[in-house]
């Protein structure tokens, strides 16, 4: 069964464990979020299988990187000036009229 995961209105973030994530940028290419996307996984893998703490630092700035490149870390990738509100809570944020409109 598939997890429902409400995205809001803009499709610049979803909720998961009532927090707003940032959603991967819209403007990638398929070949660009893939590389991101594989990049993101081998980091991940590394982080678990890190030997030492230097193996596991290198591991994590590999994750961040790969995220920062799909958009979804670092800087945001809408151009109008709003605020990354990313782990806010839904209510909590310019999102909770959408939000309580929900339930």
């Amino acid at each position: 069964m598939a997890k429902d995961y409400p995205e809001t209105p803009d499709g610049r973030y979803f909720v998961a464990k009532d927090r707003l994530w940032r959603k991967t940028d819209p403007r990638l290419s398929d070949t660009e979020r893939r590389a991101a996307v594989k990049a993101l996984m081998k980091a991940r893998r590394a982080v678990r299988d890190a030997a030492d703490e230097a193996e596991e630092r290198a591991a994590r700035d590999a994750v961040q990187a790969a995220k920062e490149r799909l958009g979804e870390r670092g800087p945001v990738w809408w151009e109008d000036g709003a605020p990354d509100e990313t782990g806010k809570a839904p209510w909590n944020s310019s999102y909770a009229d959408w939000w309580a409109a929900r339930a």
